[in-house]
């Protein structure tokens, strides 16, 4: 495989895709190959399966080596349930002012590295800024005269078992020289996000299927992640409990009501499954469906209660991932529910430029980054 393409592996909580690909023109990217796996997903920082965690990963990864030549390393997505992220802010002084090397900063860097346990591993660390004697908050210090040095850092350390699962699964693969790990949250944060916005302070939701993550971006880094094992899915589940249908067809009804359509306001909606139809008025499924959402809008709540940092009141809450596409009218309603404006980011990409694209498309971005 030509050095400028990269491999990556994106774990989300119901499916697992592998994509290799390289830089397009205008920031655009050029996909090689892409495969995908369903597999059992995870919840409160476990895989429900380890078996079908792996399996999974080995049939899209060796789809992925029968159709391209020459990969030696992937990079692999960290869902945010198995990130804990770890502020810490650090000074260096010099005894005098002097211009700011690039090995100054990574002294800093390792001043402020939070020691490795039995429980979590470093993958990657960001500086949100660093700040200079006369109090500037610059992002490359490099160069600049100062005295001393400041950063504000965000260590993301992930869950050693799952390292461990992830390792097991590439084992089979002995021309696999290298693994790489990036937290998914950082990705997005960094590629979806403009750096304008980012300094401004921003909140992201990631809405999954069965995992979702609430991040709060500033500058290169985020000062705040949680993730929760609640997605779109449980709104599926909660239609299935309320209506004593089959999840499959939830799942549809799902997909075809629009909470914010004004006609058929008296009309049913109708799926035919295993040869039995189940109709229901569109009032019943939209205020059950609203009902599922409202679950989702408490723990986001919760999450910014939790954080206590810098204000986000004053942007809107960006959101992205592959739930908030499946209901039509899903972000106005949450826009209403939390009362707060309401962005849907996805990649700016022709054909990728769904919120279901974005992680994958987030970590490709980071890889090649890396490679350069």
């Amino acid at each position: 495989m030509r050095a400028k393409y990269v491999a990556v592996l994106d774990i989300r909580s119901s499916e697992i895709t592998a994509v290799v690909g390289e830089r397009g023109v205008n920031n655009t990217f050029i996909i090689k190959s892409k495969y995908a796996s369903g597999y059992e997903g995870f919840a409160e920082g476990e895989l429900l399966d380890v078996g079908s965690f792996v399996s999974a990963i080995s049939e899209v990864v060796k789809s992925t080596l029968a159709s391209n030549g020459g990969i030696k390393s992937f990079y692999v997505g960290v869902p945010g349930e198995f990130i804990n992220l770890v502020s810490v802010d650090k000074t260096l002084s010099f005894p005098y002012a002097r211009k700011v090397t690039q090995a100054d900063v990574q002294t800093l860097v390792g001043m402020a590295a939070p020691a490795d346990d039995e429980v979590w591993r470093t993958v990657r660390h960001s500086c949100l800024y660093y700040v200079l004697s006369d109090k500037r908050k610059v992002i490359s210090p490099a160069g600049a005269v100062s005295d001393g040095l400041q950063g504000k850092f965000c260590f993301y350390k992930c869950r050693n078992s799952f390292i461990g699962c992830i390792m097991d699964a590439f084992k089979r693969f002995k021309e696999i020289a290298s693994v790489n790990l990036i937290p998914i949250c950082h990705a997005e944060a960094m590629y979806l996000v403009e750096p304008e916005m980012r300094n401004k302070c921003t909140a992201l939701l990631d809405l999954g299927f069965i995992s979702s993550s609430y991040s709060v971006i500033y500058g290169d880094g985020l000062l705040y992640s949680e993730s929760f094992s609640v997605g779109i899915g449980h709104v599926a589940v909660y239609l299935m409990a309320e209506l004593d249908i089959p999840y499959e067809v939830a799942l549809t009804f799902l997909s075809t009501v629009n909470l914010n359509a004004k006609e058929k306001l008296s009309g049913t909606e109708e799926c035919v499954y295993k040869g039995k139809t189940y109709a229901f008025s569109t009032m019943t499924l939209r205020d059950r469906i609203r009902e599922g959402l409202d679950g989702i809008c408490e723990t986001v709540d919760e999450c910014k209660r939790n954080y206590t940092g810098k204000s986000v009141d004053g942007s809107a809450l960006l959101i992205t991932g592959e739930g908030i596409k499946t209901v039509r009218g899903a972000a106005e309603h949450i826009s209403g529910r939390l009362e707060r404006k309401v962005e849907v980011i996805a990649p700016k990409i022709p054909y990728y430029d769904k919120p279901a694209f974005s992680s994958v498309l987030s970590l490709l971005d980071t890889a090649l980054s890396d490679e350069r």
